[in-house]
């Protein structure tokens, strides 16, 4: 314990209430004195609470709304370790992916060991998103975030087009966009966390079925060839191999005002309901359906008096996505991607869980243009920044990261059981 003349008491770290006897003595007239006891209470550190950063992403990138983690991962049962930054925390997605650091750019340098299919060849995976694909082998880490620790877990290391194995036939015809693994431009990270709503990335479907769509790939020889792969052998949730708090996350993230902020810091705690800091408290659930639905991990939207079936709430998307029923302005060329209204648009949707669950979300869109160039261009966290659904997604609202600000937003996985109801579902 040590104190100064300024008055402040600095006490050392205690893991029990502790009795401290201070005296303090005057500057002025030190034969006049005063002591009295207090007690020091230990700090809690809960060990559920990962630290996550909206900011403009690793070097060169300039990302905007999108937030980040670190993730060390080890070979297994081993010291080899490495701490990932910059991995982005996607709750439309359900595996940890890796860009390697040759040739693709990432961080990755460690040896995670490739894992094997049922036929004992080499595993690799394709997986698609709206605006792209990644490919590469499927490998085994464990992985530590917070507190929380998970062994063997399968994860993607991702890979560009140039690398071998080679994209395998049919993974690139499945989207009009780009291997995302090419660089870390094109992926705006160093990996994708993927902490969804199931178990694995894939389930149950590609346990009986090699494809269409195509996912897995053996890869005995090239090219390589699409092939099952049993829920064991799947890129899965780091989350439920925990050993407590592995029934979802709770992303946390303070509200920005309109015209955005350089830099958000936040939390994703892990577990729903498991601890005193992640209970739902006043949170809607809207279930969605599950992994055997005609659409699994969706929800309906009603905007402008449209019903859209096939919506979701995804903190890997970079905004609000949605198809133009208003007709707002949208940018030039090259930002065509995003809106651009000549002044705020104040809009309300209306979300309804498969559960019957509904509730109207008031939103506003404002020109990206502008966003981009506040700030000296500067800012990269925009609660008010969206675009229009791409082809194939007429009937999806895309509830990307502008939702989460100033919201608690949970994510319950797939028979891992939750308070609130049955997941998998979305809470806020």
């Amino acid at each position: 314990m040590n104190s100064n003349s300024s008055g402040l008491f600095t006490a050392q770290v205690v893991s029990t209430s502790t009795p401290v006897t201070i005296t303090a003595t005057s500057t002025q007239d030190t034969t006049k004195s005063g002591t009295t006891t207090v007690t020091v209470n230990p700090v809690q550190q809960a060990n559920n609470v990962q630290p996550i950063v909206v900011d403009a992403g690793p070097p060169t990138v300039g990302a905007v709304d999108e937030a980040f983690t670190s993730v060390t991962v080890c070979v297994p049962n081993t010291n080899t370790c490495q701490t990932i930054d910059h991995v982005l925390v996607d709750t439309g997605s359900s595996g940890l992916r890796l860009l390697s650091s040759f040739p693709g750019g990432g961080e990755l340098t460690i040896p995670l060991p490739v894992q094997s299919d049922s036929s004992g060849n080499p595993l690799a995976e394709c997986l698609v998103f709206l605006d792209g694909f990644t490919w590469g082998n499927v490998a085994a880490a464990d992985i530590t975030m917070a507190g929380e620790q998970a062994s063997s877990v399968r994860v993607q290391v991702m890979i560009p087009s140039s690398s071998s194995p080679a994209v395998g036939p049919h993974c690139s015809s499945q989207t009009t966009g780009p291997n995302e693994g090419d660089s870390v431009s094109a992926l705006g990270a160093n990996g994708i966390l993927g902490v969804g709503l199931f178990q694995q990335d894939c389930g149950p479907g590609c346990v009986t079925n090699s494809g269409p769509p195509y996912q897995y790939y053996d890869c005995a020889s090239s090219p390589c060839i699409p092939t099952t792969a049993t829920l064991a052998q799947q890129v899965s949730n780091p989350v439920i191999f925990f050993a407590s708090d592995n029934n979802g996350v709770l992303v946390q993230l303070p509200a920005v005002p309109d015209g955005g902020s350089p830099t958000v810091n936040g939390s994703m705690i892990f577990g729903i309901g498991t601890q005193s800091n992640n209970g739902l408290g006043s949170a809607t659930v809207y279930t969605v359906q599950g992994s055997s639905g005609n659409d699994p991990g969706d929800f309906t939207t009603i905007f402008d008096g449209n019903s859209y079936p096939q919506s979701f709430i995804d903190s890997g998307s970079n905004g609000f996505f949605f198809p133009n029923a208003t007709g707002i302005p949208v940018c030039p060329s090259p930002n065509n991607v995003w809106y651009c209204p000549t002044s705020a648009d104040n809009l309300t949707a209306t979300n309804q869980g498969v559960n019957g669950n509904n509730g109207t979300v008031s939103f506003t869109i404002e020109n990206a243009n502008t966003l981009f160039s506040n700030n000296g261009g500067n800012n990269t966290a925009f609660s008010t920044l969206g675009g229009p659904a791409g082809s194939g997604a007429a009937s999806s609202f895309d509830w990307g990261l502008s939702f989460f600000f100033g919201r608690n937003v949970f994510t319950a996985i797939e028979n891992m059981g939750a308070p609130g109801g049955t997941p998998p579902y979305f809470a806020y």
